[in-house]
């Protein structure tokens, strides 16, 4: 048997175990494992310039699982009734603290880094809560419970992340590789500031992908495989 023939039955077993595809009716009382499989999540933490949202996509079509990336930053702007350019401003960005304490005593209707992690905050937990879903960044990995999370980390090479990043922004190299760079910088300073870790570190996570070896079907395959593989774990853990 193939590898990839393994992990599509995995795969395939994994769909029927959270999607419950069988012929019988589903009970009307769900048992405790039933329950916790419905709050099961997976939160994919990616470097700049990896095809996260393209895997994230990939993995939630074949769950029939709905996918939150740019969905988290306007669902804030509606809480907080802001235009969606505003919170994206700040999404995942650190601004410095004197700049922020400015802002709090400006009549404009920019958004703080503090209000802005607190309704993150709401929200992430939120989808937690209603699970069968992927969170694509925002720290999700950090905010939900480890025991009905899959953690994923996806990772590059870092000239494929910059020719990557510029096809993508249609910029030239050198105006991909500073904002590469800045972008990256922003988002683990926001990580460690607000949660306290070192974003870089693979044991925050269930597992780290590297997209300059996998491509983006590889990755969904993988994470079916771990996820089905963790579902077992914690089912056996509540019997």
């Amino acid at each position: 048997m193939t590898v990839t023939s393994f992990m599509n039955r995995q795969a395939e077993a994994l769909k029927h175990v959270l999607m419950g595809c069988c012929a019988e009716p589903e009970p009307k009382h769900m048992t405790p494992e039933q329950t916790a499989l419905d709050h099961f999540t997976i939160a994919v933490s990616r470097e700049i310039g990896t095809p996260a949202r393209e895997v994230a996509w990939q993995v939630g079509e074949r769950l029939g699982w709905p996918v939150y990336d740019r969905e988290v930053p306007a669902r804030i702007a509606q809480a907080l009734r802001l235009p969606v350019a505003v919170v994206e401003g700040i999404d995942e960005r650190r601004q410095g603290w004197l700049l922020e304490c400015l802002e709090s005593f400006s009549s404009r209707c920019d958004l703080s880094e503090s209000r802005y992690f607190r309704h993150l905050i709401s929200v992430i937990r939120s989808l937690g809560e209603q699970g069968r879903c992927l969170i694509v960044g925002r720290g999700a990995e950090f905010l939900l419970p480890p025991h009905t999370t899959l953690r994923v980390c996806l990772v590059g090479d870092r000239e494929d992340r910059i020719a990557t990043f510029g096809r993508t922004r249609r910029l030239d190299h050198g105006a991909a590789v500073r904002q590469l760079d800045q972008l990256d910088r922003e988002r683990s300073r926001f990580l460690r500031e607000h949660f306290h870790i070192d974003p870089s570190q693979p044991g925050n996570y269930d597992l780290v992908l590297n997209t300059s070896r996998w491509s983006p079907s590889d990755c969904a395959d993988f994470i079916l495989h771990a996820l089905h593989h963790k579902a077992t774990e914690h089912l056996q853990g509540l019997v």
